[in-house]
């Protein structure tokens, strides 16, 4: 294979059967499975430890020696070792002067130091390139092949060349390399993989707070005002019937809440006339998180779900059915089948079913794995016209399981209507104003201002 080979596609690793020796210094369980899935894609390994004696957690194919031995033996050297142990490196300093030194640690907590594990490394061997890779990948993840783990390797290094090298090594191990810029991004790049949760911490909190609130406002109509009135003990619905009305009531508005700052936008681009200013940043922040919106919306929907489908045995539910046929049978009296009653509820369960459906397509589609093998245009309308449906389907869902309770009075105890009635102000609101934005007066002045036109540019040609 002639040297010219290497160039038929730029983004691939080196493709030659003879690769450059990796050092590693550092023997633990990162430095040992990053050294045997090296060696499985064609890579000398050679470790530098304190110890040189051979150990069986080693790679078989790996030689283990001195830090200095293992140095000269590699133009590159992985960094497998805290950063309160890197003075070792200052005695190495000559040895490591030119060669590319890879930091993949990570610290206890965000922003522990005033610089980044990667620059207080260039400080301490000035000599050397410093590039920082692999702090996101961790050890189970490359033991198990990378197929059960993020397949991202962040890397950044203030050394074009030293960078391509790491980033030819990180495709070879069937990851898929980042450039994050300079060395100046090592210190986002450290805090990464300690935030837990960022784009979830929203939606969760979100949820926590419509839990409480719904549960007491439930418990105060269905529990505490019965007991206060009618002397009835009601406690039991706290298990089941109270938990399944507010799942499916956190279903609806969570997936109400998906679409609402996508109306939002389109409402503030009209007003503005323009797509080239940005969005305030509650709105902001609010976008990026609908996709963990949307799935925390579909694993209450699949509760209700659950709970429904239980329903049939609970005592209270078993009782009441016997009760009802006791009477008609002491009354000698048969209800007649109210078929008005019989289509709405199958119009109900209908509704609830298709709506359910989609909700899980929608699920499924949001996962890396399914979006990634769709194109823009097929994900768009899944995401925004099946979304709209679905939530459509769910809305419909509720007004015909209780529409005809909004103007009976028994549906207003202490002035509290249902809870389900509150459910139905934000999904509603959604559809209304979207309904109203898909007319033609509104809709085509939006599709310009997306489109790149402005109503009051600020720069003429």
């Amino acid at each position: 294979m002639n040297k010219n080979s290497s160039n038929i596609m730029a983004l691939a690793p080196n493709t030659s059967n003879k690769r450059e020796t990796v050092c590693i210094f550092g023997t633990g369980d990162f430095g040992r499975a990053l050294g045997h899935k090296l060696i499985q894609s064609g890579y000398p390994v050679v470790f530098g430890s304190r110890s040189t004696q051979t150990s069986s957690l080693i790679p078989k194919d790996a030689e283990v020696l001195s830090h200095a031995e293992a140095a000269q033996k590699a133009a590159i050297i992985i960094i497998a070792i805290q950063r309160q142990h890197y003075n070792f490196l200052t005695p190495l300093a000559e040895i490591l002067r030119g060669k590319v030194l890879v930091d993949i640690s990570n610290n206890l907590k965000i922003n522990q130091y005033p610089e980044s594990n990667a620059e207080y490394l260039a400080q301490l061997v000035p000599g050397a390139k410093v590039v920082k890779a692999f702090n996101t990948v961790s050890a189970w993840a490359l033991q198990s092949g990378t197929l059960d783990a993020s397949r991202q390797v962040f890397v950044c290094g203030d050394d074009m060349e030293a960078k391509q090298m790491v980033m030819d090594i990180v495709r070879a191990l069937g990851l898929t390399p980042l450039d994050q810029g300079s060395l100046l991004a090592a210190q986002e790049i450290e805090n990464y993989p300690l935030q837990l949760f960022p784009m979830w911490k929203f939606p969760i909190l979100l949820s926590l707070g419509l839990i409480a609130f719904f549960f007491f406002y439930c418990l105060i109509r269905d529990v505490i005002y019965p007991y206060v009135y009618e002397n009835k003990d009601y406690s039991f619905f706290i298990a089941i019937s109270i938990t399944n009305r507010i799942c499916p009531i956190l279903a609806l508005i969570l997936l109400a809440l998906v679409y609402l700052p996508g109306v939002l936008a389109a409402i503030i681009q009209l007003y503005r006339g323009t797509k080239y200013r940005r969005f305030p940043d509650w709105l902001d922040k609010w976008m990026l998180c609908r996709k963990q919106l949307g799935l925390v919306a579909l694993a209450f929907a699949s509760l209700h779900v659950l709970y429904t489908l239980v329903n049939p045995i609970r005592s209270f539910v078993r009782w009441r059915i016997s009760s009802q046929t006791v009477s008609q049978a002491l009354n000698n009296k048969t209800e007649p089948l109210n078929t008005t009653n019989a289509w709405l509820s199958d119009s109900y369960l209908a509704l609830g079913i298709l709506g359910f459906f989609l909700f899980v397509l929608l699920g499924i589609t949001s996962l890396p794995s399914v979006s990634n093998n769709v194109n823009w245009r097929e994900f768009r309308f899944v995401q925004s016209k099946l979304g709209y449906l679905t939530l459509v389907l769910c809305t419909a869902h509720t007004l015909v399981y209780g529409g005809k309770w909004f103007l009976s009075p028994s549906s207003y105890r202490w002035y509290l209507p249902r809870a389900y009635m509150l459910s139905l102000i934000i999904p509603c609101t959604v559809l209304v104003i979207k309904f109203v934005l898909i007319f033609p007066c509104l809709d085509r002045p939006l599709t310009r201002i997306r489109q790149g036109w402005e109503r009051n540019p600020q720069y003429s040609e």
